[in-house]
């Protein structure tokens, strides 16, 4: 079954022609890994630690769960750059009546900004842990540490800095044994769903659901074929349209290996915290760093500093993701230049953009907001602004007229449109949670 664009749709690619090739190996190292790694940001490490604090081994099955769901999203989203040759905003400019795109657009642009200032605040309660310096000296400069790569580094700089940055979530793995975990309840736990229909589970489970299908990967993905084209020299938007069957092929392994990776750093963060915190009762945990904090009598200092160190890498990776992604929605929607690969002169909008966006997250952690807290709110408001969105894309993947025969097949399909149908369903059971008294 496939779906069809809207009819005012325009084409959107160009034919098929043959590419030169890049190994699968280094292909698999490559975009996939930055993305999967920008999906566990600071907001989702608060978000699973919280879980498996509260929850305990019960909690681990939705990693495997929503694995199959994080490859659906991201392979679509890059299936779109590949053939159109345009990031997801541009395609969709290209596709459907402004009215619909600027909702969307304010959707996601609230949604990023508000997840990119709580991990700006939780990198700094991170780093408060290791340094003892004032909260606002930290703020200001992770803030412009973040904002001087964006500006002043090429796309290729940037690229290579994130993949080095990605690692830095490996620290949860070594925390997880340091935790030393009963075998039993996490074998339990992986295979046996245990589901709770109560606000604070359903709560949790959005939250998880809104973080790791965030909407920003979904852009970001899109926009990192993009510049992978045009670091090679394909500038022209005719010389980027187009895939070959091979390209595909390898995007899907791409894809499935950045996201088998963020997956099972999420099993093991929910696996550390509730192998400790949840045995003894811990269950006030807000984010990553009251989980560092609270590791260190449990399981040592050496879990402790790993979770910490864990929040300040990946911090750097994924706000970067979050405001740059809204800087190319914008720019997309308005037709703007736009492009790391070109100078702050050449695209002045565009940078600006970038700019804007990291200051106001910046300023949100001034403005009495408790950046601890909007960790795992951040969570909740991706989970109700990425259904729409997710909605479209399925559209216009599932379109021939838009992917010629890249159209989504029907295995893809299928799983498309349950895990489109999973995110709405999450998100309405959070709605009607809220009417359920609290036991």
């Amino acid at each position: 079954m496939t779906t069809s664009a809207p009819t005012n749709a325009k084409p959107a690619r160009a034919p098929d022609r043959p590419r030169q090739h890049r190994r699968p190996l280094l292909r698999a190292l490559g975009l996939g890994l930055i993305t999967g790694a920008a999906d566990d940001d600071p907001s989702a490490i608060g978000t699973y630690a919280s879980a498996g604090a509260t929850l305990g081994p019960s909690f681990l099955w939705t990693a495997p769960v929503t694995f199959p769901m994080m490859v659906a999203v991201v392979y679509l989203s890059s299936k779109l750059g590949q053939v159109c040759g345009k990031g997801l905003f541009g395609v969709m400019r290209d596709i459907y009546p402004r009215w619909l795109l600027y909702i969307t657009l304010v959707g996601v642009l609230i949604g990023n900004t508000i997840e990119a200032a709580a991990d700006i605040g939780g990198m700094g309660a991170a780093l408060q842990l290791l340094v003892p310096v004032a909260m606002p000296w930290i703020i200001a400069g992770v803030t412009l540490t973040i904002l001087a790569l964006q500006v002043f580094g090429s796309y290729t700089l940037i690229r290579n800095v994130f993949r080095w940055l990605a690692l830095a979530l490996l620290a949860y793995v070594a925390a997880a044994f340091f935790a030393r975990p009963d075998l039993g309840p996490v074998i339990r736990g992986t295979l046996v769903p245990t589901i709770h229909f109560n606000r604070q589970f359903l709560s949790l489970l959005v939250a998880v659901i809104g973080t790791t299908l965030s909407a920003y990967l979904y852009t970001w993905q899109s926009n990192q074929e993009v510049e992978e084209r045009i670091a090679a020299g394909q500038t022209r938007l005719k010389d980027r349209q187009g895939a070959s069957s091979r390209e595909m092929n390898q995007t899907l392994w791409d894809v499935i290996a950045g996201m088998f990776f963020s997956n099972v750093i999420m099993y093991f963060i929910i696996l550390a915290t509730a192998a400790t915190l949840f045995k003894v009762g811990r269950s006030d945990i807000n984010t990553a760093a009251d989980a560092a904090q609270a590791l260190v009598p449990l399981a040592g200092k050496a879990a402790g500093l790993l979770f910490a160190l864990g929040v300040i890498g990946v911090g750097f990776l994924a706000v970067p993701v979050m405001t740059t992604g809204a800087a190319y929605d914008l720019a997309q929607t308005c037709g703007w230049k736009h492009g790391l690969y070109k100078k702050p002169r050449q695209a002045k909008a565009f940078y600006a953009a970038i700019t804007g966006f990291t200051l106001v997250a910046m300023a949100m952690n001034f403005l009495g907001v408790n950046p601890m807290r909007a960790l795992v709110w951040a969570g909740i408001v991706q989970g109700f602004s990425t259904p729409p969105l997710m909605l479209l894309i399925m559209l216009m993947t599932s379109s021939r007229k838009v992917m010629g025969k890249h159209a989504n097949s029907r295995p893809m399909n299928i799983l498309g449109w349950i895990t489109t149908g999973a995110i709405f369903a999450a998100s309405i059971a959070l709605f009607v949670s809220w009417f359920i008294p609290e036991k």
